[in-house]
């Protein structure tokens, strides 16, 4: 089946997002380990993702955990740490599949005060021919109306999407929907799967 557009995850395909890592450094790994079992920064996170304010989210969680506080208003105050650094290679494709006149979409679960960081210190995230992003959309993946309108509003039928994504539970709702799909496990396998559909020329595989 042709390929009309290739669909790019950001956390974990472009952009490195390792949140335990940063505080890893901050505060040790046992302390870390310690706040992380107390307090359920992924869960605020994915109010973030859906399009709730950035900021009050992350202090309000502070202050309900003052044990934690000062090193929960770090997810707010030095978030572009937690998300760094950019993949190269993942950016090279991106760049050459543009190049090469491959129509490229961003569909990322992304704040909108986080993406508005991002944006300032990656400027590969503005080199997309359109983004959904799911804090301006106020819908999640794996949720089905994310890919719905990702297809409404390019007009690319399910079967001639190409998506990547380092999560299963994304990868099996797109699939759900006759997308095709690419589990990103790195940059080198996804551009295997893109030398397979003819989107790319074989040198660029590896």
């Amino acid at each position: 089946m042709t390929i009309q557009a290739v669909v790019f995850d950001i956390g974990n395909v472009l952009i490195e997002w390792q949140p335990e890592r940063y505080f890893d450094r901050l505060m040790g790994e046992d302390r870390r380990r310690a706040m992380f079992s107390e307090v359920d920064l992924h869960e605020m996170n994915e109010r973030v993702d859906a399009g709730n304010d950035f900021h009050d989210e992350v202090y309000a969680l502070a202050e309900r955990h003052p044990r934690w506080r000062d090193e929960i208003r770090h997810w707010h105050d030095n978030w572009i740490e937690l998300a760094s650094p950019a993949i190269p290679r993942s950016v090279e494709i991106l760049r050459t599949l543009r190049a090469r006149g491959v129509t490229v979409f961003a569909l990322s679960n992304f704040g909108i005060g986080t993406f508005e960081v991002a944006q300032k210190v990656y400027p590969f995230l503005s080199e997309f021919d359109q983004r959904f992003i799911s804090g301006y959309m106020g819908v999640t993946k794996p949720d089905a109306e994310i890919y719905a309108r990702l297809e409404a509003e390019t007009g690319v039928a399910p079967e001639h999407l190409l998506f990547t994504d380092d999560r299963d539970d994304n990868i099996a709702a797109a699939a759900a929907r006759g997308w095709q799909v690419h589990p990103f496990r790195g940059p080198e396998g996804f551009a295997a799967c893109l030398v397979g559909h003819g989107l790319l020329p074989e040198r660029d595989a590896a």
